[in-house]
């Protein structure tokens, strides 16, 4: 088999199925799931790395292939299964789709090129990233769940379509604006992101109504 096998890409292999499975519950319109699945894709990213770096014998090839199958996974969960989200969450205008295709173009030039950099970087130090050029394409996994959740507690869908329209378009212009943004720590990633999965779990469990009338809401924003 080709390919190399061991435990520091399970973390990234589990983040690429919950975010496969995301997409099947984007496409049947079980969308607080989907979410939650964006979220949790977010939550196992943030340790792929650590794991990786316990491993202390990779080869340089094992290195070449952990970056590699990180950003091909990257590419998929927060580009476009936010995009295929954003779309089943009302992004169905025109202006609307052109926004979503920048995001993704954008997100894969970004992931492009950090994979340039990376193996530069990786070929003459073996220290810790502490600076990421651009803003990471994981923020994703944060910022649509926080949308959801903050417009499920503050009722408003047309406030709150417009406002993933304005995320969606800044945070791709961000993948591949420069300059620096600091490297979360650990502690600090997981409590935003638990507190997001904790937030959409109570959404799928207590606010089933709410949700029902926001779908709603969308099948008449397509005209279905």
């Amino acid at each position: 088999m080709i390919g190399f096998y061991d435990y520091t890409v399970v973390l990234t292999y589990i983040s690429l199925i919950s975010s496969i499975m995301g997409m099947f519950c984007a496409i049947d319109g079980k969308l607080p799931f989907a979410v939650f699945c964006l979220a949790f894709s977010g939550l196992c990213d943030m340790f792929d790395g650590k794991i990786a770096r316990t491993k202390k014998n990779r080869t340089d090839d094992e290195k070449s292939f952990g970056i590699q199958i990180d950003s091909l996974c990257d590419i998929v969960c927060f580009g476009i299964f936010p995009i295929i989200l954003g779309y089943k969450l009302g992004m169905c205008r025109i202006y609307s789709l052109v926004i979503l295709s920048f995001y993704g173009v954008a997100g894969v030039i970004r992931l492009a090129y950090f994979n340039v950099m990376e193996a530069k970087r990786q070929s003459e130090t073996s220290e810790n990233r502490k600076y990421y050029q651009g803003l990471p394409i994981t923020s994703m996994s944060v910022i649509m769940p926080l949308l959801f959740v903050v417009s499920v507690f503050f009722p408003g869908f047309r406030y709150f379509l417009g406002c993933l329209h304005i995320a969606m378009l800044l945070v791709g212009f961000l993948f591949i604006f420069d300059f620096r943004f600091r490297k979360p720590t650990n502690q600090e990633l997981v409590v935003l992101v638990s507190v997001v999965g904790v937030a959409v779990l109570f959404i799928l469990f207590y606010k089933e109504g709410w949700w029902t009338k926001y779908g709603l809401r969308i099948r008449r924003l397509k005209g279905v």
